[in-house]
């Protein structure tokens, strides 16, 4: 394959406009997507869980894919197994160092059965590959209802433990001090990070989860540090990403992940060069 057949490929916008109605529920469900990962992918980056998060995305993949196997609803194993390495890492993984370490255990192992399941499906090939890439028409009526179901617990979630969340993220040790229960408040966080794990996969797939939950953060917070603006950028570039990604991977025959990933590393690489060119001293140190 040469470049111009790869551009051929990856960019073929013939008979654009009658394809489009066909990702209008996918259009929906990311823009929910990208509301869901600019928020939480803050308290992500506040708590030092990227790490974690790919591995609550593994357990995901294999719920998902013995959801597949049985002929069960994708979401609904997506969802549990998102809460099993939720809970697990939420209880055994209080310290930074537990946690990294019960998730390097974690992922290989949800890795592995999720391969083992997708193996046994005899189903369609492209059910097993969604899975892990995304896919861009495979939300219909009853997908998208339960998508924004979850998206609007999760963001309710959210702004119900904003103020102690933040305040926990930021200090734990002055939180704690001060009442709040920062280990309670900690499986809670995990739970509602499972849920946004759970319906984030639905979309981009399983292995390139974190481009949409932490990319889009990091970004912000390397352009800003008010906290009302580093959520609107991550909002913002979290959107970007996923709508972006999938109006191009329309255009194309590749799956949407390689679009969202490069749109999120062309923002990050972006946002850190804005940095750099507001504070030269500081990197010449």
């Amino acid at each position: 394959m040469d470049f111009s057949d790869f551009l051929d490929k990856a960019f073929n916008f013939q008979d654009y406009a009658q394809l489009l109605p066909l990702v209008s529920n996918s259009l929906i469900a990311g823009a929910a997507l990208g509301v869901v990962g600019g928020l939480i992918g803050i308290f992500i980056m506040m708590r030092d869980m990227a790490f974690a998060v790919h591995g609550i995305a593994e357990l995901s993949f294999a719920g998902a894919a013995f959801a597949l196997l049985i002929g069960a609803d994708v979401v609904t194993g997506s969802v549990i197994g998102s809460m099993i390495a939720a809970l697990i890492l939420g209880v055994l993984g209080t310290r930074a160092r537990d946690r990294n370490s019960i998730t390097g255990v974690l992922m290989p192992f949800g890795l592995g059965l999720g391969i083992l399941f997708i193996s046994l499906y005899q189903g369609r090939s492209a059910n097993k590959f969604g899975l892990l890439t995304g896919q861009i028409v495979a939300v219909d009526d009853v997908q998208l209802s339960g998508l924004m179901l979850l998206s609007a617990v999760v963001v309710l979630a959210l702004l119900v433990i904003w103020r102690p969340l933040t305040f926990a993220s930021a200090d734990p040790l002055v939180a704690n001090a001060r009442g709040v229960r920062t280990g309670g408040l900690s499986i809670i966080f995990m739970m509602v990070l499972a849920l946004a794990v759970a319906v984030t996969i639905q979309v981009v797939g399983a292995l390139l989860v974190l481009a949409l939950l932490i990319t889009p953060a990091a970004a912000a917070m390397r352009v800003s540090s008010n906290p009302l603006v580093t959520v609107v950028l991550s909002v913002l570039f979290a959107e970007v990403a996923i709508i972006g990604g999938i109006l191009l991977a329309l255009a194309g025959s590749l799956p949407i992940s390689p679009y969202v990933t490069t749109i999120s590393f062309v923002i990050y690489l972006v946002c850190r060069g804005v940095e750099r060119l507001r504070s030269p001293r500081r990197h010449q140190v």
